[in-house]
């Protein structure tokens, strides 16, 4: 299948990468003036979903601090990859969209410092890499709560698929919550790798003309808690609420809007979280076969249902969404759907033998239908305990997303903070949580104050046996994106857990769609 400079390629299998001759690249100058001669010239080899190869040859620029005054270099620094030819085909990316793919997982630090071509910047402290469809990823220190998706995960696949269709690809690196400074200072912790974030669109469009790529068609793209601070991007753009922090980096003086946005089982909405994890998973058992606290669960529960009726919010088929209707709304929006395109998909001996075992499901007519009850049964085990956020006894992530100064963990819900196991004896949340959760929630400006400047196009993807998080989360996104008259293109992948990306090829497709890009091949 020879794919020139299209945007017809499939998924991602292997990369191999060699250095060719031109080596031009000069040492930082400090400037956030970007280079456009400072490349070293590669060749990956790409092979797509059908097992077709490609060979792709592309300009490389080495990691570039994009903040004047940095924090931490290692962190707050971006890769950049241009194709220049594709199966022997010379092509011209000077007006290509450009793919931002950050690798964080877990909210951890994300690092492109030693990053020798695309692909490989590293997300959780580990090198950036493509999770087996479904898996979990690595833990970087496990417990019942912890939510540490270690690496980009599903989207890793997408920077190499991106680049063989002709798009430029810029992987930044970001401050995570682990970080901490000689003084025991934490400086990683919330809001850091969105400010991060920002500034490096900022950069990238300050550096029009000179910067491969069309810097007004940026498309987002990340997984997990890398999936929810793609999709913040996306709702936040231009907001003055990051101006000071911006300011303090040494940010360009530049839009941070971006055009689009590509978020993997995004973990987000957090001050809401353990509320609509608890009426999602609440009644199923945990990975020991415990049930957990249902009191605490009927609690927060109640939570999510006067959160929700708030909200107000309407769902892709007009659907008022409350919590007594929403589990009728994912069975017939996403779940049965899902289920429908697995067995279509499937051999006919194949589809008999996944129906035999799964008799839950009725398929008649082509179509594939189950109760939600059902469904939950199906599923199984639970990822997290209750709350499965902000833990009583702050042993959860965001506890340490939420950390200030020297205090590593932080409360940051009014009901965690009351029910605190820990010994902490505050009796109210610190008076700056508020604001850094506003921060860090893409609801914000999709709901309470919609943000003109957002993108316009969603692309949100969550598999059906990922329990790490609620179902709601990502289909709240969608419908406050939708409410506002956004494209989005949503859909569960079934039988897939945490980090699955079963249909990358589709998304490069659908960027070339929403951008209007044409590739054409160098005169």
């Amino acid at each position: 299948m020879g794919i020139g400079a299209t945007a017809g390629v499939a998924a991602m299998g292997g990369i191999a990468l060699s250095a060719q001759a031109s080596d031009t690249s000069s040492p930082a100058s400090g400037s956030l003036v970007f280079d456009p001669d400072a490349y070293n010239k590669l060749t990956t080899t790409v092979t797509d979903t059908d097992g077709d190869e490609h060979s792709v040859t592309y300009h490389f620029w080495k990691a570039i601090t994009y903040v004047a005054d940095p924090v931490d270099a290692t962190y707050q620094s971006l890769i950049v990859s241009a194709p220049v030819e594709i199966d022997g085909e010379s092509v011209d990316a000077s007006n290509a969209p450009i793919l931002l793919a950050n690798s964080v997982g877990g909210y951890m630090p994300s690092s492109v410092a030693d990053a020798t071509g695309v692909g490989a910047g590293g997300g959780g402290g580990m090198p950036g890499g493509t999770l087996p469809s479904g898996a979990a990823g690595a833990s970087a220190a496990p417990n019942a709560n912890e939510n540490t998706n270690a690496t980009g995960g599903a989207t890793s696949s997408n920077q190499l698929l991106a680049l063989a269709a002709g798009y430029v690809v810029i992987e930044p690196g970001a401050r995570g919550r682990t970080l901490k400074n000689s003084d025991g200072e934490y400086y990683g912790v919330a809001p850091a790798a969105i400010v991060d974030l920002k500034a490096a669109v900022r950069y990238i469009r300050s550096n029009k003309g000179r910067i491969p790529g069309n810097t007004d068609r940026i498309v987002s793209a990340g997984t997990s808690a890398g999936g929810a601070l793609s999709a913040l991007l996306g709702a936040s753009g231009d907001s003055p609420l990051y101006d000071k922090l911006l300011k303090e980096i040494g940010a360009a003086d530049a839009s941070d809007a971006i055009f689009a946005t590509g978020a993997w089982c995004p973990i987000t909405d957090l001050d809401h979280a353990d509320g609509a994890y608890e009426w999602n998973w609440g009644s199923n058992a945990t990975g020991s076969g415990s049930t957990v606290d249902q009191t605490v669960s009927k609690a927060l529960r109640a939570q999510f249902a006067e959160y929700q009726a708030g909200l107000r919010l309407k769902g892709l088929d007009g659907t008022r969404l409350t919590a007594r209707n929403y589990d009728a709304y994912l069975v017939e929006q996403y779940l049965e759907p899902s289920a429908t395109r697995y067995l279509t998909n499937l051999s006919d001996s194949d589809r008999t033998t996944y129906l035999a075992s799964n008799t839950f499901i009725t398929w008649k007519n082509g179509k594939a239908s189950f109760s939600w009850d059902d469904f939950l049964t199906h599923v199984g085990a639970r990822k997290k305990t209750a709350p499965a956020f902000d833990a009583f006894d702050l042993s959860a992530g965001e506890n340490n997303l939420f950390g200030k100064g020297t205090a590593e963990t932080r409360h940051f819900t009014a009901y965690s903070l009351k029910h605190d196991t820990s010994g902490a004896t505050a009796k109210r949340l610190d008076s700056d949580i508020p604001e850094v959760l506003r921060l860090m929630n893409p609801m914000h400006f999709l709901v309470d104050q919609p943000n003109q400047a957002r993108t316009k196009h969603w692309w949100i993807r969550l598999g059906t046996n990922d329990s790490d998080t609620s179902h709601t989360v990502s289909a709240n996104l969608a419908a406050a994106a939708h409410t506002l008259g956004d494209d989005v293109n949503h859909l569960y992948y079934w039988d897939e857990g945490h980090g699955a990306n079963t249909d990358p090829g589709d998304f490069i497709a659908w960027i070339a769609k929403v951008t209007g890009h044409r590739a054409k091949a160098k005169k």
